[in-house]
């Protein structure tokens, strides 16, 4: 891939220690040109072009699409890693009871909303002549038939949405992007603050360093081509059901 042939990672930063930020480095490594898209302004580094914008706002990712478009920047790949479990006075419901309508809004907007207004955002940007692929970190909890467990209300919920949304985009994508391969990813276990809270009953090989998971995540995109567009698959390049 050329200068203006590049990846763009949202839920990275150069600097940060998420899957997000290492999958941002790990492609600039591989002398790509890499953005990574946080909400804060960080400096940019390891390869890495920081842009801050809020992925939930429609106005800044205008405003990120017109910067991109007057560099010239053209995207070959599309990473969403901006997920939602938990935050102060917000955590997984375990029952019904625990429902509240602005939780579940704050939950849908980040893990289903805002992707898919990522994509729309950038779309025009992503070229048509050769491969590309969009790809987002969806959870394996998000899965319907998987579900044996409960609980988890609305990030369940929220990751089955983006996972429709997103099988969704795939079809309409191989009319206009024929060469585009559009994944969801589950990036297992990994320890980061997403996950922080609910690793007492991990086992300890099933404790992911972002890193690994990174890497992991980019072996399946790589392996992956317009026929496998609208799949979901795990980390370890196993499918994982709907």
């Amino acid at each position: 891939m050329g200068l203006n042939f590049a990846v763009l990672v949202a839920g990275a930063s150069p600097n940060g220690s998420n899957i997000g930020s290492h999958l941002a480095r790990a492609y600039a490594a591989q002398g790509i040109a890499t953005f990574s898209v946080s909400r804060q302004n960080f400096e940019s580094n390891h390869g890495v072009q920081s842009i801050a914008c809020d992925i939930a706002s429609e106005n800044s990712l205008h405003d990120l699409a017109s910067h991109l478009k007057n560099q010239g920047v053209q995207l070959g790949g599309l990473i969403n890693a901006v997920g939602l479990l938990h935050a102060d006075g917000l955590r997984p419901e375990k029952a019904l009871s625990q429902l509240k309508l602005q939780q579940m809004q704050t939950v849908f907007t980040a893990n289903a909303f805002a992707p898919i207004l990522l994509v729309q955002a950038m779309l025009p940007l992503l070229r048509k002549d050769t491969p590309t692929f969009i790809a987002s970190l969806s959870a394996r909890v998000g899965s319907i038939a998987d579900n044996r467990l409960g609980g988890w209300y609305s990030y369940r919920a929220a990751k089955a949405a983006q996972n429709q949304l997103f099988k969704t985009l795939a079809i309409e994508l191989q009319r206009s992007h024929p060469l585009a391969c559009c994944l969801q990813l589950h990036p297992g276990t990994v320890d980061t603050a997403l996950s922080k809270p609910f690793q007492s009953g991990v086992a300890s090989d099933k404790l992911f360093t972002a890193q690994f998971s990174a890497q992991a995540l980019m072996a399946v995109i790589a392996s992956k081509s317009a026929a496998d567009t609208g799949t979901f698959w795990a980390w370890d390049g196993q499918r994982v059901p709907w």
